[in-house]
């Protein structure tokens, strides 16, 4: 296990906590899930790129995990949480990093690479999508492919808020495992972080339940503004994740300098899924953009 050093760095009245191990001068920036899901699950399925002669830095975003939790709804905006991003590199003294962002995190990563392009020198979108009205379709044809009675059921119990009735969790742990996460048993760490997910976070920006986006990012569309993303893109996607692998595909040809890694028999989490692959492919990326420094 990595010895990840915790730092705590201040934000606009706030505290995040950060995390960093290895000392080398190359730096991977890991950007979490959720929003609201900690950065653990992250450090434990990408610890091993520290071999590979890389700085590993990452931090909980305020709202989840080790930072702070406030009770502020105003807080829970992205171009708020791009200001965050920003500060944690200043404070880390941080000018150019590679970025790997997953599923929300790719959100976040490709809005700080579109205010920030000077500090990003490679950008990893890990599961994630960039045209979250099109991803909510994708989320449908997954419900639908258990037939249109399980649809009604879902929607009959989160309209009547009993979503916590036996037979609507049956539902969900079910999609979570075909298309959340194929690894049979889940890694620990991955169950503390969905125990440990920031409620307030997620139900406000993506919305109270993981099928259906209903929060405020549920028109959030940025494939148009692809064009002027110039640094090196890794899309690495599994093919039976929720988030339809087509939005990657969309996506790749849509940037200038991009290659797209589809994980055959993975759904959202190809770190876990196929952690030998996935790594491989990620390390021989931020190989071909530069020799390590």
């Amino acid at each position: 296990m990595a010895e990840w050093t915790r730092q705590v760095v201040g934000v606009a009245g706030h505290q995040v906590m950060t995390f960093s191990a290895g000392t080398a001068p190359r730096t991977l920036l890991l950007v979490h899930g959720g929003p609201g899901c900690p950065s653990r699950y992250l450090r434990d399925s990408h610890e091993a790129l520290l071999q590979s002669g890389l700085r590993l830095i990452t931090w909980d975003q305020l709202g989840c995990g080790e930072s702070d939790r406030p009770q502020d709804p105003a807080l829970w905006r992205l171009e708020r949480f791009v200001e965050e991003m920003a500060a944690v590199l200043d404070a880390l003294n941080l000018d150019c990093v590679d970025i790997l962002g997953q599923s929300w995190g790719g959100v976040l990563a490709l809005e700080f690479s579109l205010r920030f392009p000077d500090r990003v020198r490679s950008l990893i979108a890990a599961d994630t999508a960039f045209d979250l009205p099109r991803m909510e379709r994708g989320f449908e044809q997954k419900k639908q492919a258990l037939g249109s009675e399980t649809v009604a059921m879902m929607a009959r119990h989160e309209a009547g808020g009993s979503t916590e009735h036996p037979e609507y969790q049956a539902v969900v742990t079910l999609l979570m495992h075909r298309h959340v996460c194929r690894r049979h048993p889940w890694p620990e760490s991955l169950h503390w972080c969905l125990q440990n997910l920031g409620v307030e976070v997620f139900s406000s920006m993506f919305g109270p339940y993981f099928f259906q986006c209903s929060g405020s990012l549920r028109h959030w569309d940025r494939m148009d503004d692809l064009e002027s993303v110039t640094m090196p893109v890794l899309l690495v996607h599994g093919e039976h994740d929720y988030i339809v692998p087509d939005l990657a595909a969309m996506a790749r040809d849509r940037l200038p300098n991009a290659a797209l890694a589809l994980f055959a028999g993975c759904s959202h989490m190809p770190f876990f899924e196929e952690p030998e692959l996935y790594l491989h492919t990620v390390n021989q990326f931020i190989l071909d953009t530069g020799e390590h420094a």
